[in-house]
């Protein structure tokens, strides 16, 4: 084998090893940011449901302590 050759052949295989790790490192990074989505998005909807029922929780309590001021009023 000459010297040339091997100087090719030791470069394709560099090349290749670092395609195939750049590849899978890709990968990798992808599969986390995916992973960061989908807990970002259960975060919101735990707050959004929170806030939900704090609105809900929140309303009634006015009605009633007018309906007991009205109640009050007329005795």
């Amino acid at each position: 084998m000459s010297g040339a050759s091997r100087a090719v052949l030791g470069l394709s295989v560099v090349v290749t090893v670092g395609v195939v790790a750049g590849v899978h490192i890709q990968e990798k990074v992808l599969r986390q940011r995916l992973h960061e989505g989908v807990s970002r998005d259960l975060e919101r909807q735990k707050l959004k449901g929170k806030a939900q029922q704090e609105q809900v929780g929140s309303t009634p309590q006015p009605e009633m302590e007018r309906s007991q001021m009205l109640t009050v009023e007329v005795k």
